[in-house]
Formats: C-alpha cells, sequence, structure tokens
C-alpha cells in the first residue's frame, strides 16, 4: 500500500475515533447538567448542550485527555434565560455550573 493511503487510512480512523468519543463526552455533560437542573428545580431548555471548547490535558494519572467545555441554558421561573456550563475531561464531569441564583437572603454557587 502506498503511504499516502495508509496516511489517509489512519486519518480517517482518528476521525472516527474522536467522532466517537465526542459522542459520548456530549451524552454525559447532558445528563450531568439534566440531573443538576432537576436537583435545583430548575428546567433545562433545548435538552442540550453546546461545545464552548476542547483542548488536551492530562489528567490525574498522567494519560492525555481532552478537556471539553460545554454550555447550556436554563430557566429558573419558566420565562427567562440563564447560562449554565459543564467541563468535562474524557467522560468524567470535572466542573458543573448553574450561576448565581438569586435565594431569599443570600446567593448560591453550584
Amino acid at each position: 500500500m502506498p503511504v499516502l493511503e495508509i496516511a489517509s487510512l489512519v486519518l480517517l480512523g482518528a476521525l472516527g475515533w474522536f467522532w466517537l468519543d465526542s459522542l459520548r463526552a456530549r451524552d454525559a455533560a447532558v445528563a450531568a447538567a439534566r440531573r443538576a437542573c432537576e436537583s435545583e428545580g430548575l428546567q433545562l431548555l433545548d435538552d442540550t448542550v453546546s461545545v464552548a471548547g476542547i483542548k488536551p490535558e492530562r489528567d490525574d494519572a498522567g494519560a492525555l485527555r481532552l478537556r471539553r467545555f460545554y454550555n447550556f441554558e436554563y430557566s429558573d421561573t419558566g420565562d427567562n434565560r440563564r447560562r449554565g456550563s459543564v467541563v468535562m475531561l474524557g467522560q468524567r464531569v470535572i466542573l458543573l455550573n448553574v450561576g448565581l441564583r438569586a435565594v431569599p437572603d443570600q446567593r448560591i454557587l453550584h
């Protein structure tokens, strides 16, 4: 096989892996956002997350993973939109933020 064909197959395989890995990470981010909204009595709008960024990073064991940043929108009153975010390292949720919300006499960061 010529080198160009081998390189093309390797590139195609890498793109397929990236696509499937991204789908699994996105599904995990949607599930985490949904659970957080349900536990706080919020409504997850559009039932999805959107990619805000991707960068390579090492995990605690030193393995190279992709850190993915996702944004989502939720509503606390039913007629407004607020922004939340999820940060994933590989398939693991690192940070989930539903922002500052007004609670009687205090403000809470989740």
